[in-house]
């Protein structure tokens, strides 16, 4: 059997994959079995930060596997405190939880906003609203966390506890919180799976008058949108909000698997020793490839990503076949009016990887992508799209 016999026949069908083997790459170039070049705009859904054989991130990672690649957090190592530090010091939130996953993360989130909501308030202040057409993440609770009723279906009965409000809909949010006794609001500053569509910053500004008000906590999503992808650090810096926990994942580890929540001043000290953990959390390879990747994401880097943000948008906003342009930064949706499947697979014969959300072409290319590399692949979407 060849690989992708092999695949089908061994590894469960819970992926509709791409008909292409990947073996190998530099930067935004990969190759298949069959020695095909493409320029990779999916960057394992936003993981390769700084695209595929980063010889920094490998440096890191290797010096790590020399001395120790796990202790469990029964012991201390320093690539952990020094990320936790790092991410602190970027962000202005005072301690971290790492785990695995954005999942995890998420789940993080939640244990902590109902830990302390149930202390200050009471225990039956357990309820999260989230956003319709969000996405948290594939676990039971974070399914229910998830606004999508697709989602949903096969997996009954999900975790309680989440109720949905209508995005951009300040009055939708301020009924849920009149009915329901809330510990925290959770959300994505753009909807990723969702469409890749921003929220209104009016919007994200009344999410966080009504947490003052109610002193409910402010959770931000950003497992997909941070770690440079947007143009700044995390996105909820380009709101001028400060949340309560940030939660991320994807392209801090670089391409190994890592998870954080991060937790502001308020529930700094929520959690208590035996209230959480993780045999992985904050394996000490990972952090230090996310060292890496995070300690070179510089206002240099930020201002490039912006500009070449720029250049996207510009590009595709009233080309032939495209309906609409949104998103931030690297991660931009496109709605087309072929079919994004086909667009697709046209993409794929002329070297070009793009991914899909929903029903709209999806980019997320290296953040350090070369411009002629952008520059060539922008036009073999232009075309496939026209």
């Amino acid at each position: 059997m060849n690989i992708q016999e092999k695949d089908k026949e061994y590894i469960a069908n819970t992926y509709g994959r791409f008909p292409v083997t990947l073996v190998s790459g530099k930067g935004a170039r990969v190759k298949d079995e069959n020695g095909k070049e493409y320029i990779d705009l999916g960057t394992g859904i936003a993981v390769n930060a700084f695209g595929v054989g980063d010889s920094e991130w490998i440096e890191a990672v290797t010096a790590q596997l020399g001395k120790i690649q796990h202790t469990s957090n029964l012991f201390y190592s320093q690539p952990c405190a020094d990320l936790a530090e790092l991410l602190c010091k970027r962000t202005g939130m005072k301690k971290v939880f790492f785990s695995n996953s954005g999942a995890e993360a998420n789940e993080t989130a939640v244990k902590v906003a109902r830990k302390y909501a149930a202390e200050k308030k009471g225990a039956e202040y357990n309820t999260v609203i989230t956003l319709k057409n969000s996405f948290h993440g594939r676990t039971i609770s974070m399914l229910a966390a998830t606004g999508q009723d697709v989602f949903h279906k096969d997996f009954l009965p999900l975790t309680e506890g989440f109720v949905y409000a209508e995005p951009n809909n300040c009055e939708d949010v301020k009924k849920l919180v009149g009915e329901n006794k809330v510990a925290a609001i959770m959300f994505e500053t753009v909807q990723g799976e969702g469409g890749v569509l921003p929220l209104e910053k009016s919007f994200v500004d009344t999410l966080v008058e009504i947490a003052e008000k109610e002193d409910i906590l402010l959770i931000v999503d950003e497992v997909q949108t941070g770690n440079g992808r947007s143009g700044a650090l995390y996105n909820y810096m380009n709101y001028g909000i400060t949340p309560d926990i940030v939660t991320t994942a994807k392209g801090i580890g670089g391409g190994l698997p890592l998870g954080v929540a991060m937790l502001g001043e308020k529930v700094k000290d929520t959690l208590k020793p035996g209230d959480h953990g993780s045999t992985f959390g904050g394996n000490p390879v990972a952090c230090a490839g996310a060292l890496s990747i995070i300690s070179r994401i510089d206002d240099k880097l930020l201002s490039e990503v912006r500009e070449k943000s720029e250049y996207i948008f510009k590009a595709f906003e009233g080309a032939q076949g495209v309906k609409s342009v949104s998103g931030a930064g690297l991660m931009i949706g496109i709605e087309c009016e072929k079919d994004v499947g086909e667009i697709l697979s046209l993409c794929r014969d002329k070297g070009v990887i793009a991914i899909k959300a929903k029903n709209k072409v999806r980019l997320l290319p290296p953040l350090n992508i070369e411009w002629s590399d952008l520059k060539k692949a922008v036009d073999v979407l232009l075309e496939a799209m026209a």
